[in-house]
């Protein structure tokens, strides 16, 4: 009998704001340093213990005076007074201003006893020696007599003891973010160490016999991944201000998942997971939180992450009574986008608020749907979207037309729709079809997000990805050639670029491009003696493939027709007999990498590729590539651009951090400028 645990009746995403709210996961205060205190929150009042500042000083160059004897005087009648001396900043004064004297004095110095007021340095003139005033006068060279040419007032020019603020006075209160501003006033007040909210600590436990650390080895044969949720969750953590702890990963083990459950929740106020949260009878965290806890909700009605885990994890005897008796405990889904999509809707804003963290400044524009958009499961769907404004330069919203939206949404287990999206779009559970041009309001991931200045679509080429870092900041999805002309046709990217043969017109103004050498890669020293496709046919050879979309793999299906119209045989029954035919792996690297590895006996690749992996060639042919632009983009300056790069005319010298497309041609196997046609 299955022990399986099924979704039933799925929370409404305020449901699973409102559980999440319950929970407490609020720190104890602490005093830190006040060199370490930028970016924390204040726990209490401070208060000025003291005058700032603590004496009356002058707040410019001049002369200290007695404001009375400058009464009257002006430029055409100054007042003459005798100089008795000078008072720097740091030292205490050493003279008396009686009547009818001053002393120099500098910014920021002590007043001197009789004076009260400054008159600025470029209010008077130097006329003279003194006639014998006593008063301690400094070098017997220094002019002694002092003309003014302005009356001041008492008080002008002096900053009096207390007046920035006095002793007593309420200096910050609870709540205020220590900026450095405040870090200043708290410095000026002498205080070296500061009350502050506490960050949260929060435990991070990846769930999965499958992971392994970035930085350890790995082995895909046995299906193993590299963690991706532990440090990208944690990143999450410190930027909404809590303090992340990372814990061992944890089987699929109940007893090991309770022991670091309950570690965790021993030692951090709040506990997240990730992944052995959905319905399968291999999980069993909701089994360990119902056991060791309270489970308060099992899934919600969002895409991406219906298996989501709301609760509170008892504590052991063993723990800090100053935590409490429970912590708080969130399980997010297993795959990136759906964690980081939980936790930056759901689990964040809580973390902001224990830590008495603003919430960040957001950013939300209004954009138009470039493509047609289909669903209807019920949910409310956290749609991520990558934006590009057709406003040359401008910043997103800046121009007349609202930038265009296109989904970036290649499921949950894909890591780089984490950085190909600029924003998401919150799809009602109600709508099920979003037309093109239809207005959407997409909430941004930072206000400082802008869209790339060019979007590219299309195969993938080792030439191109160089050629791309001549430019700023471009954005590029290797899609496939024909996915590429797709695209192009329907009018969202402003490039597409193409190679080998393709099977579609599509509108577009040809930019240029280069001519690259593809064949069958084999192991080094070509130990089956493979000469060509007829070997995958005829021989017991294991095959790595690229997928339909793929130029590469349109040139090996035309070479393919042409070999079965010369033995009068149909390609379909010749492709059936190839080992591995129709195992396609994505990147133009991958199959050679199959060979390099031992996993196959021949791929499908270029002459660069095989080079630079150390791997033996077999020439098929050659493949044009070929950049398209769209009609109505030719004439942007990021695809213009584009266009003198590939032309051999871009700005900027050619360096080798930086090099131009003749320099990346030269240095790439198989590789030039020779356009042809050939499959």
């Amino acid at each position: 009998m299955s022990d399986r645990k099924e979704f039933r009746d799925l929370a409404t995403p305020q449901a699973a704001r409102d559980a999440v709210a319950s929970l407490d996961l609020s720190p104890a205060p602490e005093a830190v340093p006040l060199r370490e205190a930028r970016g924390r929150v204040l726990a209490e009042r401070v208060d000025a213990a003291i005058d700032v500042p603590g004496f009356d000083r002058a707040s410019m160059d001049g002369y200290a005076v007695r404001a009375r004897d400058t009464f009257g005087a002006d430029e055409a009648d100054p007042a003459t007074l005798d100089l008795v001396g000078t008072v720097h900043a740091g030292a205490a004064p050493d003279v008396t201003v009686e009547p009818g004297t001053c002393a120099e004095i500098s910014t920021g110095a002590v007043m001197p006893d009789g004076a009260d007021a400054v008159v600025m340095v470029e209010r008077t003139d130097e006329v003279g020696e003194s006639d014998g005033a006593s008063g301690g006068a400094e070098a017997a060279d220094e002019p002694s007599r002092i003309a003014v040419r302005t009356s001041v007032a008492p008080g002008d020019h002096v900053m009096t003891a207390g007046t920035d603020i006095a002793a007593g006075a309420r200096a910050l209160g609870p709540g205020t973010r220590l900026t450095p501003r405040e870090i200043g006033l708290l410095s000026a007040l002498g205080v070296d160490e500061v009350p502050v909210r506490g960050r949260p600590r929060v435990g991070i436990v990846s769930t999965g016999d499958e992971l392994v650390r970035p930085g350890e080895e790995l082995d895909p044969g046995r299906g193993e991944i590299y963690d991706v949720n532990s440090t990208t969750i944690a990143a999450g953590v410190e930027e909404a201000g809590g303090e992340p702890v990372l814990y061992p990963h944890a089987g699929d083990d109940y007893e090991e998942m309770e022991r670091l459950l309950r570690r965790a929740a021993d030692e951090c106020d709040l506990v997240l997971s990730s992944g052995s949260t959905s319905a399968s009878a291999v999980d069993v965290i909701y089994r360990v939180i119902e056991a060791r806890g309270e489970l308060l909700l099992h899934g919600v009605a969002v895409k991406p992450g219906k298996p989501m885990l709301v609760g509170r994890l008892d504590r052991t005897d063993e723990a800090d009574d100053s935590r409490g008796s429970e912590s708080a405990y969130v399980g997010l889904p297993g795959y990136p986008v759906s964690a980081l999509t939980i936790f930056r809707t759901f689990v964040a804003p809580a973390i902001r608020e224990a830590a008495g963290q603003p919430e960040p400044a957001t950013a939300t524009v209004e954009g138009r749907m470039g493509v047609s958009e289909r669903y209807g499961e019920g949910r409310l769907r956290l749609m991520p979207v990558g934006l590009l404004d057709l406003s040359d330069g401008g910043a997103v919203g800046d121009a007349d037309d609202r930038p265009l939206v296109y989904p970036v949404d290649k499921g949950s287990g894909a890591t780089t729709s984490l950085v190909e999206a600029d924003g998401v779009v919150a799809v009602d559970p109600d709508t099920e079809y979003l037309d093109v041009g239809e207005s959407v309001s997409v909430d941004l991931f930072s206000p400082d997000v802008r869209p790339p200045t060019l979007l590219g679509v299309g195969e993938d080429d080792p030439a191109l990805n160089r050629l791309l870092d001549r430019l700023a900041s471009p954005r590029y999805l290797a899609v496939g050639s024909r996915e590429g002309l797709r695209r192009l046709r329907d009018g969202v990217p402003d490039v597409a670029v193409t190679a080998g043969p393709t099977d579609r017109e599509v509108d577009g103004v040809d930019l240029g491009g280069w001519t690259r050498e593809w064949g069958l890669v084999v192991p080094d020293g070509n130990p089956d003696d493979v000469t060509g496709i007829a070997d995958l046919i005829d021989r017991d050879l294991r095959f790595r493939n690229r997928p339909t979309v793929s130029g590469l793999r349109r040139s090996l299906d035309a070479a393919l027709d042409a070999l079965a119209s010369g033995r009068d045989a149909d390609r379909r029954e010749l492709a059936e007999r190839i080992d591995g035919y129709e195992r396609t792996v994505k990147a133009f690297e991958s199959p050679v990498r199959a060979v390099a590895a031992g996993d196959a006996d021949a791929g499908l690749g270029l002459r660069e590729t095989a080079t630079r992996l150390g791997c033996e060639f077999v020439p098929l042919g050659e493949q044009s590539v070929v950049v398209r632009a769209a009609p109505d983009r030719a004439d942007r300056d990021p695809v213009a651009a584009l266009a003198a790069e590939l032309s051999g005319e871009g700005s900027g010298e050619a360096t080798a951090e930086r090099p131009d497309l003749d320099a990346i041609l030269d240095s790439l196997p198989g590789y030039s400028r020779n356009s042809r046609n050939d499959p």
